[in-house]
């Protein structure tokens, strides 16, 4: 299909290739041969993996498969994606049976997390047994189906994938009542295929509040809430309760009535699979449910004095079951990681009710939790400023350096000033933290300072360093990869895990001018993105490399590069992950003349003829188109001002 009215430009610039642009280019290379050898040497022909874990933890394996590919990757790495996800869900599903791990406990049910187990009931096949289908867990998983959206949003099976699961979680599925759409909560911790989990036994509550897995023989409790913490309803838990089935009964009573009925703010993550289905189809119903479940908790929030409250019970109150007390709840700020995990999931909420509405009002539900966290300090010996997003029974404790994951969304997000400071202050406090290190960047914990950093004029070698650093990295993946010893069969009996040597955190960053994906459930940030116009393709042609090298509130520069010496690629460039956004016009030079071209369009396309090179200077309107995973050339808003409004 021809996209009408598509803007045009040509790179003229002949010029040796910077070294970021070939270091990019080896790193596509380098992560696609490791990706091929894993599923060679780590699964069956039909791509079941050889590991049994959590059903969420073999999904995660492959999470950014689907994204890799989106980003440029051979068509093997998509088709491998494919492969990986459906031989998971069948070999979990409740329906069949795993022939290589015979003892694995079905955890799938109409192709969905299910993991019910049947209070007092502890199967004995399976060491360590717990519920999973919590969103922090969930929401990993799906990532793998998320990006297939981004790969190719045509595939029938997977369209119908994602309004079933919608379906699951917005009180339109029968056999999975999880939402009470006349209070606008969840009606549990525990979301999933089946519906809402109100009872819980000895063992898992065991490992909810003291950690780990207590079936294993060396397990001892931590006297740390793990998940999730009593008080008041128990003020003081003997560290030993479980050993008296007398007490061990009413402390279960307890936990199923405090905890497992009503909502908690980590069920936010539920959005992002909600969004998922909008972004298919453009149903006003997934949108609405978004904005309104969005709401819901922005409006406790400020019930609360601005601060979010982490439970809430079956009729609606701030802690109904706890006394009035606002915190303790699943993920809550009492738990060990405090807010950290509950903060993923209002990141996804915040971001997902922005998307779709337009409105950046929504961000207000992370910033102020981010507010609240940057007001509340103490200063180590050194100078070094730590913060606390944990409390006991008395007050604010545990004060560490602030992660680089919420920040950086909220300002990439927003591009306003009050963000801007957050972020500012945050750094100027980090005087025993590196902000140009590229190293520890990972998908969990983020690394998004570093971007954030050379956007802001203080980090200028950036490009390539990032570069270098993810490309040791896949380069030593890859080598793992290759040395692997074991034979199938070891690998069986071991059970020790697969790698995933596929990283896309660092070309999230430099290619789409964004922080990388939350992980907890996170859908794709992007300034930008690129198609193949001669193969009709997401990702970058083969032989191009990007990065956006500028950011502003109505500006986005972008590098393109072409290492062929003897072909010609076309690029096709989009204003947004969802072509959210809009091009007001494009800045550039050629045949050493600056020129301006208009352009109220979602795309751009751009030529690049052999050994060419060109900067691109985008006006850019954000945030005022319905977003969606159509491709260009599918025809769905294309080139006209659809406001999310």
């Amino acid at each position: 299909m021809v996209i009408p009215n598509l803007p045009h430009i040509t790179a003229t610039q002949v010029e040796a290739p910077p070294s970021w642009a070939q270091t990019q280019r080896r790193l596509f290379s380098v992560m696609e041969a490791a990706a091929r050898l894993t599923a060679e040497k780590y699964c069956d022909r039909g791509g079941v993996p050889y590991f049994a874990d959590d059903v969420d933890d073999l999904y995660e394996r492959f999470y950014n498969w689907g994204l890799f590919y989106s980003m440029g990757a051979s068509e093997e790495i998509l088709a491998l994606a494919l492969r990986a996800f459906n031989a998971i869900t069948r070999s979990n599903d409740d329906r069949t049976h795993n022939p290589l791990f015979p003892w694995l406990f079905p955890q799938i049910h109409n192709e969905y997390y299910s993991l019910t187990v049947p209070p007092g009931q502890s199967p004995s096949w399976i060491p360590g047994q717990r519920i999973i289908t919590d969103w922090h867990h969930m929401g990993e998983g799906n990532q793998l189906f998320y990006n297939f959206g981004l790969s190719d949003p045509t595939i029938a099976e997977n369209v119908g994938r994602a309004q079933r699961f919608a379906a699951m979680m917005i009180g339109a599925d029968p056999e999975a009542p999880n939402y009470d759409a006349n209070l606008n909560q969840f009606r549990s911790v525990y979301t999933d295929a089946r519906g809402p989990i109100f009872a819980v036994n000895v063992e898992q509550v065991k490992g909810f509040l003291h950690g780990g897995s207590p079936t294993r023989p060396d397990w001892s409790p931590k006297t740390m809430p793990s998940r999730i913490g009593l008080y008041p309803a128990i003020k003081e838990l003997e560290i030993d309760w479980y050993k008296n089935p007398q007490r061990a009964r009413a402390v279960v009573d307890v936990f199923n009535k405090v905890v497992m009925r009503g909502d908690t703010p980590a069920n936010l993550a539920a959005t992002g699979l909600v969004t998922n289905a909008y972004l298919y189809t453009g149903d006003d119903t997934y949108k609405q449910w978004v904005l309104r479940y969005t709401e819901g908790w922005i409006d406790r929030m400020r019930r609360n004095g601005g601060i979010m409250p982490d439970n809430i019970g079956p009729s609606g109150k701030i802690g109904e079951y706890r006394d009035g007390v606002w915190w303790g709840g699943w993920y809550g700020w009492d738990c060990y990681k405090g807010m950290n995990i509950g903060l993923t999931s209002i990141t996804v909420a915040a971001q997902c009710a922005h998307l779709l509405s337009g409105d950046a009002g929504y961000l207000e539900i992370l910033r102020t939790q981010m507010e609240h966290i940057v007001g509340r300090t103490q200063k180590k010996d050194s100078g070094q400023v730590v913060y606390s997003w944990r409390r006991d029974n008395e007050d604010w404790i545990d004060y560490k350096e602030m992660p680089s994951k919420w920040l950086p969304h909220l300002y990439h997000a927003s591009m306003a000033a009050v963000d801007y400071q957050l972020i500012d202050t945050v750094r100027r406090g980090d005087v025993e933290r590196d902000w140009g290190a590229t190293e520890k960047i990972n998908a969990k914990n983020g690394g998004d300072f570093a971007f954030f950093h050379y956007h802001d004029g203080k980090f200028p070698n950036w490009p390539d360093t990032i570069m270098r650093s993810e490309l040791d990295l896949a380069l030593g993946a890859l080598e793992h990869v290759k040395q692997e010893p074991r034979t199938r069969a070891q690998m069986l009996e071991q059970n020790t895990g697969i790698p995933n040597p596929v990283l896309t955190e660092g070309l999230t960053q430099m290619m789409l001018g964004a922080p990388g994906t939350v992980y907890n459930g996170g859908l794709l940030r992007a300034t930008v993105r690129y198609y193949d116009a001669d193969l009709k393709r997401p990702g970058l042609p083969q032989d191009i490399a990007a990065c956006v090298d500028k950011l502003g509130p109505e500006t986005v520069g972008v590098q393109l590069v072409n290492l062929s010496h003897s072909h010609c690629r076309r690029v096709i460039v989009q204003a947004g992950a969802f072509a959210e956004h809009q091009f007001t016009e494009v800045e550039y030079v050629a045949d050493s003349i600056e020129k301006t071209v208009s352009a109220d369009s979602r795309y751009i396309e751009v030529t690049l003829p052999p050994s060419t090179a060109i900067g691109m200077e985008y006006g850019l309107k954000r945030f005022v188109n319905r977003p969606s995973y159509a491709f260009p050339w599918h025809g769905t808003g294309s080139n006209h001002n659809t406001t999310t409004s």
